[in-house]
């Protein structure tokens, strides 16, 4: 999954939520089931994601609704081979990316 966000420290719930095509609520409630989101909060309380945080939303996204995992399976993934699963997404992501860049070339001519 590629994601249309700008280069920036921090993004609100609401420009993930957008970007994934998600409600709010369910960025919210991964926060909540997920340990390796560590997302700030403002004065406000508001849930600011690092890139970092993007990134394990990125694994989570893909593991549960791409590829079908539970909750638990998806945490017990993570737990046990989560740099042979970072490793792996992160591959998925660059090849997904050169696809879309090798469609837009062949599109433009």
């Amino acid at each position: 999954m590629h994601l249309n966000l700008p280069e920036k420290r921090y993004y609100s719930i609401g420009e993930l939520a957008k970007a994934f095509d998600v409600n709010a609520s369910l960025i919210r409630f991964w926060d909540k089931e997920f340990d390796i989101l560590k997302p700030k909060k403002n004065a406000k309380g508001n849930r600011m994601f690092t890139p970092e945080d993007v990134k394990n939303l990125q694994l989570i996204y893909h593991l549960v609704k791409e590829r079908g995992f539970t909750l638990d399976g998806a945490k017990v993934h993570l737990k046990e081979g989560q740099k042979k699963t970072l490793d792996k997404f992160e591959v998925i992501s660059k090849l997904e990316a050169i696809k879309a860049q090798l469609t837009n070339i062949k599109n433009e001519l």
